[in-house]
C-alpha cells in the first residue's frame, strides 16, 4: 500500500483546510485508515481514524466537533476536513493505513503504512 497526502498549507486561526490521502494497492480499500500528526518537539499522535466500512470513526478529544474524517473506497481516498483551526493544530499530518487484518481503530500499532506527511500551519 502506498499513500500520498496533500492539502496542507498556511491558514489563519479559525480557518479551514481539507487534507486528502490517495492510496494505491489492491487491498487499500479494505484497511483501516487514519490521520496522525506530529508537532515540533512532540510525539506523533493519532488524530482521527475510520473503519473499512466507514461506520465507525475515532477522534482525539482535542479535535472533536472540528475535524471530520471520511473515506471513499472506490476512489481509495481518505480525507480530513479541518474546521475552526487553532494554532495548536500546527503539525505535520500523516495519513496511515492499517496492517492486514487490523481492527483496532485507536491503536497506533494497527497502522503499518504511512504517507509522506503534509505540513499544516495555523497562524494566530
Amino acid at each position: 500500500v502506498q499513500l500520498q497526502a496533500s492539502g496542507g498549507g498556511l491558514v489563519q486561526a479559525g480557518g479551514s483546510l481539507r487534507l486528502s490521502c490517495a492510496a494505491s494497492g489492491r487491498t487499500a480499500s479494505s484497511r483501516l485508515m487514519a490521520w496522525f500528526r506530529q508537532a515540533p518537539g512532540k510525539e506523533r499522535e493519532l488524530v482521527a481514524s475510520i473503519s473499512v466500512s466507514a461506520n465507525t470513526v475515532y477522534y482525539t478529544d482535542s479535535v472533536k466537533g472540528r475535524f471530520t474524517i471520511s473515506r471513499d473506497n472506490v476512489k481509495k481516498t481518505v480525507d480530513l476536513q479541518m474546521n475552526s483551526l487553532k494554532p495548536e493544530d500546527t503539525a505535520v499530518y500523516y495519513c496511515a493505513a492499517g496492517a492486514a487484518g487490523s481492527s483496532q481503530l485507536t491503536s497506533s500499532d494497527s497502522y503499518a503504512y504511512w504517507g509522506q506527511g503534509t505540513l499544516v500551519t495555523v497562524s494566530s
